[in-house]
This record gives structure tokens, sequence and C-alpha cells, in this order.
């Protein structure tokens, strides 16, 4: 009797603890390296069931400058639940060649504080898995600072392309959809 009542116990716990936990969608079901880290990061342990904007970067692009934009989108939108996501490639040959230039661009020039990853390509057959669900979502990046809105279910709601500004009003009503 005694263990019965253990058995149920234990499948009653189980199953609540689970209930809370979010499933992992296919775009964040991966790992990868933090910027100028050797620490790795499961992107469904820290984004699953959350708001995400996720960012191709460059450091030595024409769009850099979004960086302090969606730092301020980051302060603004944070203790609602978004995160933001930022993932250096130099698939567009803009990019810093060393990670500790990218880093310093990043932390130190415009104070990032969301997450950063290592530089990954985001295109073609080597790009991280990452982007290639998120191409398959709602297509490649067409240059640096595209802009990818998951919902908590990981599902890209809208992509936004590098000339639209973070604190923009589409992206703003789009995230404000999403919390």
């Amino acid at each position: 009797m005694r263990t019965l009542l253990v058995s149920i116990l234990i499948a009653a716990f189980s199953s609540t603890a689970f209930a809370d936990q979010p499933v992992c969608s296919p775009p964040l079901n991966q790992e990868a390296r933090k910027l100028r880290s050797s620490e790795r990061i499961n992107l469904c342990e820290a984004f699953a069931g959350k708001p995400l904007l996720v960012v191709n970067t460059a450091s030595h692009c024409g769009y850099t400058r979004q960086f302090a934009g969606l730092e301020t989108l980051y302060q603004q939108y944070k203790s609602q639940g978004l995160e933001i996501l930022g993932v250096p490639s130099n698939d567009f040959q803009q990019a810093a060649k060393e990670e500790e230039t990218t880093a310093r661009i990043c932390y130190v020039n415009f104070g990032v504080s969301f997450t950063m990853l290592a530089p990954h390509q985001v295109l073609g057959p080597d790009a991280h898995p990452l982007f290639k669900e998120l191409a398959n979502q709602a297509g490649s990046p067409n240059w640096n600072f595209n802009k990818y809105l998951l919902d908590r279910n990981g599902k890209v709601v809208q992509r936004f392309d590098s000339g639209t500004e973070p604190m923009s009003k589409s992206i703003r009503n789009a995230i404000e959809t999403v919390l």
C-alpha cells in the first residue's frame, strides 16, 4: 500500500512539474557558445516560453548602430518577458575578424546586456540550426540586422528587414502582441 501511495505521489508531482515546463520548439532546440566565453547556452532552457527577438548582427556594418536601439528595446520590455538574442555573423563580410573586437563593440561601445552568441553562419548549408529553422519559417536573412520575432511557442510571427529600426512602431507593436 505504501509503495502504491509513493508511486501515485511521484506521478502526480511529475505531471505537475512537466505541465509547467515550456515545450521546446524547433528553433530553440539548439545549443551555442556565448560571445567571448567558453560558456555554452541551451537556447531551449534560456528562451522557451518567452517572446524572443533574434537578430543576425555584424560589428562593421552601417546598421551596427542598431545595437543601441536593441538595448533600449530590451530594457523597455525585459520586465514583461522579452528576450533578445544577437548572433554575430560574417556571412555578409562586415564582421570583425576577432571575436574580442565583436565583444568590445557590443558590450563596451553599445552597452549590450542581452544575450550575444559567438559568431555563426546564418546562411546556407553551414548555417547554425537556429537560422536554418528561422529560414524555414520566414526566409533567410538578406543582410545584417534582420530581426525575427518569435512568440512564446517559438513560432516566427514577424520578420523585419535591416532597415527597420529596433525602436520603430512596427517592432514595438509586434512585440506587444506577443508579450
